[in-house]
């Protein structure tokens, strides 16, 4: 009976392992290629400090088993063709067939910070696209999606937002597909929103949500129907969902508790203080002009003149 427990807690063992060396083998492989020598350092870095965990989680998240073949990761100088593909706000973007351009010389930008952090969100794209198996995925969902996949949610991320609810430029779905493409201030009110709102979606439907709706592509459903599959609600029952879900706690309390309010409020406040303190003094200025005024009308009537 003890030999049988122990060839089963050897198994066991055994299988833990071989299931964490299955996990750890479809990690996502870059392959980077730099556009000139002064990018070579910069690949080298990429290369050995790419967080592969990572890239296996964003796999995981879009539902692949196996991330597929090699990911080319083009980094581009200013100047260059694959520059100028991109917006003159872009730090980088992937191709439909999964190519991944970086232009390291403009990060940072909204809504990434580093170079590192871009590259995991146009790795995300890629493999969306390989998840979807070329079928149709609106654009907010993919900006959306590779947001939540490469890093988390900012401050920065929830200001914007809130600016963009409490302002009136909240937009439906349908509408955020050209907001990309209409300048950086209209790009980055799409981005807060899409990352906001897949966000929302994950955080309702659960972590599989997105490889579910993926998949539901995949198999050459609508957009709209994988999401009806994966949730069990309409896409315009999810957004009016997201939508009550902004109300005033969500749109207010958040900024209302934030850092930057908190500056403001400290500004203020510093503000009032010094005006109270300026006008105090002038008032004790003026009381003091008064009792001299008082004290020299007293000497004047004591000094024995008359007109």
């Amino acid at each position: 009976m003890q030999r049988s427990g122990k060839r089963l807690a050897l198994c066991a063992v055994l299988a833990l392992i071989f299931l964490t060396v299955s996990a750890q083998a479809d990690v996502p492989e870059l392959q980077f290629l730099p556009a000139t020598e002064k990018l070579e350092a910069l690949a080298q870095r990429l290369d050995s400090n790419v967080d592969r965990d990572r890239l296996a989680s964003v796999a995981d998240l879009v539902g692949l088993d196996h991330a597929g073949p090699p990911i080319p990761v083009h980094l581009a100088p200013e100047g260059t063709i694959a520059a100028k593909r991109a917006p003159s706000w872009g730090v980088g973007y992937a191709t439909s067939t999964g190519h991944v351009f970086l232009l390291p010389g403009r990060v940072p930008g909204y809504p990434n910070r580093d170079i590192e952090n871009v590259l995991v969100h146009e790795v995300a794209h890629v493999l969306m696209d390989r998840a979807a198996r070329g079928g149709h995925v609106p654009r907010w969902f993919h900006e959306g999606l590779a947001l939540y996949a490469a890093r988390d949610w900012t401050l920065e991320d929830r200001t914007r937002l809130i600016w963009v609810t409490v302002r009136g430029h909240g937009s439906a779905l349908d509408d955020l597909e050209g907001q990309f493409q209409r300048g950086a201030t209209s790009a980055n009110r799409a981005y807060a929103f899409s990352g906001a709102f897949v966000r929302y979606l994950i955080e309702e439907h659960g972590h599989g949500a997105p490889a579910e709706i993926l998949d539901g592509v995949a198999e050459g459903k609508s957009f709209a129907d994988a999401v009806l599959g994966a949730t069990g609600r309409t896409l315009p029952e999810v957004e009016t969902s997201y939508f009550r879900h902004l109300d005033f706690w969500n749109k207010w309390v958040p900024f209302l508790t934030s850092s930057t309010t908190l500056w403001i409020a400290i500004s203020l406040l510093a503000i009032y203080a010094f005006k109270r303190r300026r006008d105090r003094d002038a008032e004790i200025l003026a009381r003091w002009d008064e009792e001299e005024r008082q004290h020299e009308l007293a000497q004047t009537s004591t000094d024995g003149w008359v007109n």
